[in-house]
């Protein structure tokens, strides 16, 4: 940025002497001068070829420092824009699920995307034609000034009057700019979360419903555009109408004056090549000024991301968990309302402990808050009464980092990322080798159609795993957590997409990364916890019964009822 504001200052500096050539060209050049006091000019006595030499030097040294700082200003451009993209990413990222339930993915990569871009045209673009045109509007006042005080005197007078209209336009630009960045983000959102849903929408033929509201936000969006670009329109031929005015009376004045001969051509020449300058600095001003206007509401966007706090606080103090190697559960008393149901409770007084490898699976009805218990051992929202301990240590001690390390989960709904086989197993653990990984797939049993694969572990799954059936991402994602060996192992309905007999094939390799580790189980089917060494029921936040699966379905209460609905008894 140095060194773009010194190539700024050089350049506007070497256009700034060009008006003063052409005074010495017209009254040196053509002998025309030397009776009117001027003395040597700019560039003392050369003769006529002289003269065009030095003009061209200048037009040299000119084109050299505006490509330089071209260059430069375009480089800080495109790493202010990246380190931005990269911390408001990184910020986005860090915050707990509670964000996304009133932000849209589509607003997020809206303003990654597109207010990122205004603000890189800003920044690579716009500020240094605004401060180059700011320099050759101020040099060119201050020449303009030595050259006819009293022309200038006029000059300014007359621009003056057109500063509270310019300013008045301006904030209205800035107030639709902001506007437009938010319509031209719902359009997003929209988009992004029907491309995600696209299979639904076809399946249920509502591609020309969908297409209809898509159109409608984008004609929205389109409207307010156009109506920040009637104001900045507005704006352009308020600044160059009135300022060229200005300008042409002034040099009417300035003609007047060469004709009395108090003023000679090559002095009226100069004052018009630097009115030219001015006028040209304010037309440019004026478009930058309705960029920076739209780069404002769009930085005030992404300001709002940048200060968004997280909803889980970090400890200022972490401790370390106390032997890592196996995992016992705790929860007291654990109370729990979502943000966005503070009137009702998920979960009411949960007394619980699991001792270290144990497997425990949690069963009950929807919204009996069997999820929520999941989301709460993984931090993603933070108990309102009672508290969690691994090893006899709240959770609210260990950083995020430290906690989720020794949680491996395999969610009802699978994420596979846009690779490869081998990479999508070893996001569970990227130092993980290539052994490593493949023998992960085998405990999974997904070895053997991942060989079956066109290019074997290395064949790219598509985005969301569409080269792959359900129970085939199920199987790559209880890799996935095999992989990551961690001493905790959160099953959410981790076999509910597969059929029978792939069912029996990955439960056997569950079986397999359950031994030794503390696991909690989230199930409906209830045939595949039957060898659990406890079940808790859970309804409406609260645990209704404790006991091993053979013992609760000889009694009267819930999972009994639930029970008779699956087996025959």
């Amino acid at each position: 940025m140095a060194l773009a504001f010194v190539l700024l200052c050089l350049g506007s500096a070497t256009i700034l002497l060009v008006p003063l050539a052409f005074r010495d060209l017209i009254d040196f050049g053509f002998g025309q001068g030397q009776s009117n006091g001027n003395g040597g000019g700019l560039l003392g006595s050369l003769s006529l070829n002289g003269h065009f030499v030095a003009l061209f030097g200048l037009a040299s040294l000119w084109a050299v420092a505006v490509a330089t700082r071209y260059y430069t200003v375009s480089w800080v451009g495109e790493r202010v824009t990246a380190d931005l993209r990269g911390a408001v990413y990184a910020r986005v990222l860090s915050q707990s699920p509670q964000f996304f339930e009133t932000l849209q993915t589509g607003e997020v990569l809206s303003r990654l995307t597109g207010d990122t871009t205004l603000i890189q045209t800003v920044i690579g673009s716009s500020i240094s034609m605004g401060l180059r045109s700011l320099f050759q509007f101020i040099g060119g006042m201050v020449m303009l000034a030595v050259t006819s005080f009293y022309l200038f005197s006029l000059n300014l007078g007359l621009m003056a009057l057109l500063t509270l209209p310019i300013m008045a336009i301006g904030r209205q630009v800035k107030k639709l700019s902001r506007e437009s960045q938010d319509k031209i983000a719902d359009a997003s959102a929209l988009a992004g979360e029907i491309l995600n849903a696209a299979t639904t929408v076809q399946a249920y033929t509502q591609e020309a419903s969908e297409i209809q509201r898509f159109a409608e936000r984008a004609e929205i969006s389109f409207v307010t555009a156009i109506r920040r670009s009637r104001f900045r329109a507005a704006l352009t031929v308020l600044v160059i109408t009135a300022v060229m005015g200005c300008i042409i009376f002034v040099l009417w004045i300035g003609a007047q004056q060469v004709h009395a001969g108090s003023m000679t051509g090559g002095q009226l020449a100069s004052f018009v090549l630097y009115a030219t300058l001015v006028a040209g600095g304010v037309s440019t001003m004026a478009e930058v000024w309705g960029d920076v206007m739209r780069a404002t509401g769009a930085t005030g966007r992404l300001l709002e991301l940048l200060r968004a706090e997280p909803a889980i606080a970090e400890t200022a103090t972490p401790q370390i968990l106390p032997n890592p190697q196996t995992l016992a559960i705790r929860f007291q008393h654990v109370g729990f309302h979502y943000p966005s149901r503070p009137q009702t409770a998920a979960l009411s007084d949960i007394e619980l402990s699991v001792a270290a490898g144990e497997s425990v699976a949690l069963v009950g009805p929807s919204g009996a808050g069997k999820t929520t218990l999941f989301q709460l051992l993984l931090r993603f929202y933070d108990v309102a009464q009672g508290g969690i301990l691994f090893n006899g240590l709240d959770i609210r001690q260990l950083s995020l980092q430290e906690l989720r390390s020794h949680i491996a989960v395999v969610s009802q709904d699978a994420v596979i990322f846009s690779a490869d086989a081998l990479e999508n197993i070893r996001y569970g653990r990227p130092s993980a080798s290539d052994a490593a990984v493949i023998a992960a797939a085998r405990s999974a049993q997904a070895d053997e159609f991942i060989q079956r694969l066109p290019d074997g572990y290395r064949t790219f799954l598509g985005e969301r795993g569409t080269r792959l059936s359900g129970g085939q991402r199920q199987r790559i994602a209880i890799a996935r957590a095999i992989l990551k060996n961690a001493p905790l192992l959160l099953l959410d309905e981790a076999t509910s997409a597969l059929d029978a007999e792939s069912e029996i094939l990955v439960q056997q390799g569950l079986n397999a990364a359950m031994q030794g580790r503390t696991t909690l189980i989230i199930a409906h089917r209830l045939a595949t916890v039957q060898k659990v060494d406890r079940v808790v029921v859970l309804e409406q936040g609260h645990i209704v019964e404790i006991g091993a699966p053979d013992d609760l379905r000889k009694q009267s209460g819930l999972y009994a009822r639930l029970a008779s609905l699956q087996f025959d008894i």
